[in-house]
């Protein structure tokens, strides 16, 4: 279960700030006359948040439909119409279990059982519940600030449990520390040659070799010693068309099959993760999309009596590729990673939107939020640009983030995300 975290205390949290009056928040009371609320923009970790009623502002204070910003930060809530009154539980600011409550046309709330002053009263505007932005997430650990210059209140979401994975290529050692942090990681030692065959002696996706007491199961093992779940990741790129031969020539996908099931068996992995791209540039995509469930379901069958997992690494339903069938790829698997990213040139930022569009895409395609992970290309980021990324996530109670890769985080961003994430079970 996704879970809030913060060490702040909550006497803190109810101080002079919460009331979104003092200074740095709320809109001043001269601007709460006469300004007009499409002029401000709240942003939730770097990023703006729909809201279906415009901000209302009460004497310097910002009021919001309770539902968008309680489902952006994760937690419960609750309407009773025939009281008038806002139940909203989650994990507070100190890390225990909270509970507010609000009532509308009442300056006071209650929380776990306290009676707390307003700076405004809840209220009802076009149908929908405003209640004190400011007040609210601060209670539930997150930050809120109003730039009176930018005219942006912006928040920061609290540092949330969710599942981490990230990636483990042949030049990621450097970074193996970072493996004690995960909940799961995908070694990319195998992939599909020009001839449609699965190999270990790739180019770039290949078996490494031992350097004395460090060999591929070693490192394997440790991961399985942090109780995180090790993936044996196959990859392939459609490019000289040598996976659509291993989808479709029978003898060569039984192969591959057999050739994944059993080495991740030998080498202690826990789980199979295929990141197979570049499917349906130009075929049709129903008969592609067909052509990988199928490869997908066999691979299921056949590592399900060794307890492997299976996992895909997929490109986004917004990109170029179209031979993806989210929702019953999801049924097979235990997890997708959504690859939302290269949109544009390699090494720049991606545009937060497409990202958003593809999240909500890949949802309404059958994909359970529970068992997509985001995925996150850090060679294209930097430790500003991946809060928000990571927020999205956060936002819209996905299972967690995937990195790319292991070895290609600098310092700052791996600061960063300690920051905003922590593994399950921390």
């Amino acid at each position: 279960m996704v879970k809030l975290l913060g060490k702040r205390a909550l006497a803190a949290a109810l101080g002079a700030a919460l009331f979104g009056t003092s200074p740095g928040l709320g809109a001043p009371a001269a601007e709460a006359a006469g300004s007009a609320a499409s002029a401000v923009e709240i942003r939730l970790d770097g990023y703006a948040l729909p809201f279906d009623a415009a901000p209302k502002f009460v004497q310097g204070t910002t009021l919001v439909p309770f539902r968008a910003i309680a489902e952006a930060l994760g937690i419960d809530v609750a309407w009773d119409a025939a009281a008038k009154t806002v139940l909203a539980t989650g994990i507070g600011a100190d890390g225990a279990d909270a509970k507010v409550v609000l009532r509308v046309g009442k300056k006071t709330a209650q929380v776990n059982g306290a009676e707390v002053a307003l700076g405004a009263a809840p209220a009802v505007e076009q149908g929908r519940v405003l209640i004190p932005l400011a007040f609210f997430s601060r209670q539930f650990g997150a930050a809120v600030d109003w730039n009176s210059g930018t005219r942006v209140i912006s928040i920061e979401s609290p540092r949330r449990e969710m599942h981490v994975q990230a990636f483990y290529a042949i030049r990621s050692y450097d970074q193996i520390d970072r493996l004690d942090t995960l909940d799961s990681a995908a070694f990319g030692w195998t992939r599909i040659n020009a001839d449609g065959e699965l190999v270990t002696d790739g180019a770039d996706f290949y078996w490494p070799e031992a350097d004395g007491d460090v060999t591929p199961e070693s490192i394997v093992s440790r991961v399985n010693g942090q109780s995180s779940d090790a993936y044996l990741m196959a990859f392939a790129v459609d490019g000289q068309r040598e996976l659509t031969k291993a989808l479709t020539d029978e003898t060569l996908r039984a192969q591959s099959i057999e050739k994944l099931a059993a080495l991740a068996k030998e080498a202690g992995f826990g789980g199979i993760m295929l990141d197979y791209e570049g499917l349906a540039l130009t075929d049709d995509p129903e008969t592609v999309r067909k052509q990988l469930n199928d490869y997908v379901k066999l691979l299921s069958e056949r590592v399900k009596a060794d307890g492997l997992k299976i996992a895909l690494a997929v490109p986004p339903p917004n990109g170029s590729y179209k031979g993806y069938d989210y929702g019953t790829l999801a049924k097979y698997a235990d997890h997708l990673v959504l690859m939302a990213y290269d949109y544009g040139a390699k090494g720049n930022p991606d545009p937060i939107a497409k990202i958003d569009e593809a999240i909500r895409l890949t949802t309404a395609a059958g994909v359970p939020e529970s068992k997509l992970l985001l995925g996150v290309n850090v060679f294209n980021e930097n430790e500003n640009t991946l809060v928000p990324i990571v927020g999205l996530a956060k936002r819209y109670g996905l299972k967690g983030v995937s990195f790319w890769r292991l070895g290609l985080m600098s310092e700052a961003e791996m600061a960063a995300i300690d920051r905003i994430v922590v593994r399950e079970g921390d």
